[in-house]
């Protein structure tokens, strides 16, 4: 009897390491590893830190917001969360200098500088650039009247930024629903998840060049835009319009991060036609609805939709390196 269950002991004690190695192997190459206090013993006040110097930089250009955020989305949706956007090459090479990335704003940029720069003073090689990014993208939507959230933390920074590598790698602003469906679906986003993010749009501003399509193409204005609005876009982007001239992509309260996006694809005031395809297409059209007639909705999606895209191809453990500058690989 005593040998049955001394057998018994063994084979669950082999199981349990099997487990446990298997767990292991998990952690390594993973992507829920991240945890809310990851430098509770090494960094206690990376978070006081990273909000001052956020802080800091909005007091001196509003810009800081929607820069801030919008490098995040681009930043976790080609190698994932990892800072790699934040890269300078001498030749011209890296993810900041593909196409898609050029308007991109240098404010942004400098934010995640500065903060970094902050961090080095008290945590000398502790926090990486890609957390540092992460803190100040929830940093900047607190800022502009949106939700506070908890950000989970461990990523390192990445080790590739190549601007080969961003080519269909962003989404469009003249992608259908299924084109933006499928790329978020590619990186463990829901339609909800990607109908949530695109209220980022709440904020910032657009090129002229990115939806003058919409209004000057030769069959006309597109139907989908409000008339109304369509006629204000024309005075602002006019036939051969200077390149730098922007217009912001909430015509109602463009400095906030509220709910007022989804009120406008309600409208037919959505900038890009991948915003008022959400509205315009019935599959997403309910969501909308929803998140139009309750901020609080919106505001619950969306903090859930950014967890889950800060854990994009996020890189932990031996993967990576802690930067000591974001620009550059060490």
């Amino acid at each position: 009897m005593d040998e049955f269950g001394g057998g018994r002991r063994r084979r669950r004690m082999r199981w349990f390491l099997v487990f446990i190695i298997l767990m292991g192997i998990f952690v390594e190459i993973g992507e829920g590893q991240l945890v809310k206090n990851f430098y509770k013993s090494t960094c206690p006040n990376v978070e006081q830190i990273v909000t001052q110097a956020v802080r800091n930089k909005f007091s001196q250009t509003i810009i800081t917001i929607s820069a801030t955020l919008r490098l995040f989305f681009h930043d976790c949706f080609v190698e994932g969360c990892d800072a790699s956007v934040m890269i300078a090459s001498p030749t011209g090479d890296a993810e900041k200098d593909a196409q898609d990335n050029l308007s991109l704003a240098g404010d942004g940029f400098d934010t995640v500088v500065k903060a970094k720069q902050a961090v080095e003073a008290a945590c000398p090689g502790r926090v990486s650039c890609a957390d540092i990014l992460a803190l100040a993208a929830r940093d900047v939507v607190v800022l502009a009247g949106g939700p506070n959230f908890n950000v989970e933390l461990g990523r390192r920074d990445g080790l590739i930024s190549k601007a080969s590598r961003v080519d269909g790698n962003l989404p469009s602003p003249n992608f259908d629903l299924n084109s933006l469906t499928s790329m978020f679906a590619k990186h463990g986003l829901s339609q909800t998840d990607m109908i949530a993010l695109s209220g980022a749009h709440t904020i910032g501003a657009s090129h002229c060049n990115r939806f003058s399509d919409r209004l000057f193409s030769d069959s006309g204005v597109d139907p989908s835009l409000n008339p109304g609005y369509a006629e204000e876009l024309k005075q602002a982007c006019p036939r051969n319009v200077d390149p730098g001239v922007v217009v912001k992509l909430d015509p109602t309260t463009p400095d906030s991060f509220d709910n007022a996006y989804y009120r406008n694809l309600v409208e037919g005031k959505g900038l890009f036609r991948s915003d008022e395809v959400l509205f315009t297409n019935s599959a997403s059209k309910g969501r909308v609805v929803g998140f139009a007639n309750n901020k609080g909705k919106f505001n619950g999606a969306f903090v859930k939709a950014m967890r889950k895209l800060g854990r994009v191809g996020v890189k932990t453990g031996k993967a990576g390196e802690i930067r000591r500058d974001c620009t550059a690989f060490n």
